[in-house]
């Protein structure tokens, strides 16, 4: 809370037709928070919780004036980026970045979704390292995104303590690497790195198909915690703590890869 009101924080990032990714998890998460969502959408994508079957680009001057119009009115704590598609946005939104002093950027580097369809253009991501990146306050990539960033394999403990090195030696403050995509245990840990010190979270790995939007959510989520004050390290633990809660509790929709329960602490009966 600051003074009489909650949080505020702005997404950029896609629309995701299907209700369970983007923009429409982003919201959701940030009202599990407590925190006001606003948002600016970069790309209209049609898809379901099996394909993305098409995908629009948003204008350039319109995802601009969709920042500039919620900047200029709304007093912004946290602006989380997501799906940004290609080069002229990633570009767009270091711009916007810059022009309005973002005090607190969480960069989730999506670059495929859960059905495996790819969200982000090649040529984008030197775009990121180079430009959003050295301005973000933490980036949560998974294990598949760190080792596009990182330039390497990530398989185990040891690449991935590796990969936040050098992820981290582009510029973001704190690298929260992402353990889910990696097999052979019966836990999930994600690797926080602050340039110093690691510190890992760890929660027992579930094994189910509702997994869509993971990390949309768990940005979102880590996010929230900032926008209410919160340390990074309280806030990765709580986003932790939440995402296991939802994969959880979550019911099945659709035949493919299905949603989170964001509301599952409301909805558990």
């Amino acid at each position: 809370m600051s003074g009489d009101r909650p949080p505020n924080a702005l997404t950029i990032a896609g629309s995701d037709s299907g209700g369970g990714a983007g923009i429409q998890a982003d919201l959701k998460t940030f009202a599990a928070f407590g925190v006001f969502g606003t948002s600016a959408i970069t790309a209209v994508t049609a898809q379901n919780t099996q394909s993305v079957t098409s995908v629009q680009e948003i204008d350039l001057d319109v995802i601009a004036a969709q920042i500039d119009a919620v900047i200029s009115d709304i007093q912004i704590d946290v602006v989380k980026t997501g799906m940004l598609s290609s080069a002229a946005i990633v570009g767009l939104v270091a711009d916007k970045a810059e022009e309005h002093g973002f005090e607190r950027l969480v960069v989730d580097p999506v670059m495929v979704a859960a059905s495996g369809a790819r969200l982000l253009r090649e040529d984008a991501v030197e775009t990121i390292r180079k430009r959003l990146l050295p301005l973000a306050t933490v980036v949560t990539p998974n294990v598949p995104e760190a080792a596009v960033l990182a330039g390497m394999s990530v398989a185990g403990e040891s690449e991935m303590q590796e990969a936040a090195r050098r992820i981290h030696a582009l510029g973001p403050k704190y690298v929260v690497l992402k353990g889910g995509h990696l097999t052979g245990s019966d836990h999930s840990d994600d690797l926080l790195f602050d340039g110093q010190s690691f510190e890992t979270f760890t929660a027992k790995r579930i094994n189910t198909t509702s997994n869509h939007g993971t990390g949309c959510t768990f940005a979102s989520a880590v996010a929230s915690g900032l926008a209410h004050g919160r340390g990074v390290s309280r806030s990765v633990a709580d986003a932790k703590a939440y995402v296991t809660a939802a994969i959880a509790n979550a019911f099945p929709v659709g035949h493919g890869h299905g949603p989170l329960n964001h509301f599952h602490h409301w909805w558990r009966d």
